[in-house]
């Protein structure tokens, strides 16, 4: 299964989730679908600082991103402006952060100190996920190379005691099944479906929004 594959994953589960959130609230089958969205995303965050030929580019898009998508995260949540909760591309940019610092400054300072300020910095800006998705985010870079009959069952223990304070939270873990299938190779991409996937996250958020409020 190829990282495009789990990004349609990934994107669809989202908005699945993000309807349920959005229009259906009382319904736990959404939820419990979208709880496999950001597990992948983080996931494929970790494959594609591996992957890419400028990680700074990289994460001047997710940033660029995180504050396109702000506004029409805030009005699909809450009706309005605020700064109550942050979205996602916020924890995936501080996450990118964390890990590059880690792999590429780690002489120079101290790793603990890293991630104890990424995890801290995304808690106090209050992004999705918080410091739990900078967990997410390590793990998956620090078992990158480990053998499949290691990686999985390090994950799901780490998956379950992250996330043991939410129990909805915990179907989190259905989401090692696709994640197992990885082949390790990016599938066809170019530049236009790239940034494709990054629109569809405020596009949606604007859709949904409209068609609460005004339809």
């Amino acid at each position: 299964m190829s990282g495009l594959v789990l990004k349609i994953i990934a994107l669809i589960t989202m908005i699945i989730d993000h309807y349920g959130a959005i229009f259906q609230s009382n319904v736990i089958l959404y939820r419990i679908i979208g709880r496999l969205a950001f597990p992948i995303y983080f996931f494929l965050l970790v494959e594609g600082y591996f992957h890419t030929s400028d990680v700074k580019k990289y994460g001047t898009r997710l940033l660029l991103f995180a504050f396109i998508s702000e506004i029409p995260f805030d009005l699909a949540f809450f009706g309005k402006v605020g700064f109550e909760h942050q979205n996602i591309f916020f924890t995936l940019f501080i996450g990118l952060t964390t890990i590059y610092l880690i792999d590429k400054k780690a002489e120079s300072m101290n790793k603990a100190l890293i991630i104890f300020l990424a995890a801290a910095l995304a808690t106090l800006l209050k992004t999705d996920y918080q410091f739990i998705g900078i967990i997410y985010i390590l793990a998956f870079y620090y078992i990158k190379n480990m053998p499949k009959q290691r990686k999985f069952p390090l994950l799901a223990l780490t998956m379950l005691a992250i996330n043991s304070t939410a129990v909805i939270q915990q179907f989190s873990l259905l989401a090692l099944v696709p994640i197992s299938f990885y082949n390790d190779k990016q599938g066809w991409k170019n530049k236009i479906l790239q940034i494709s996937f990054y629109i569809a996250y405020p596009l949606h958020l604007l859709l949904f929004y409209f068609v609460k409020n005004f339809s």
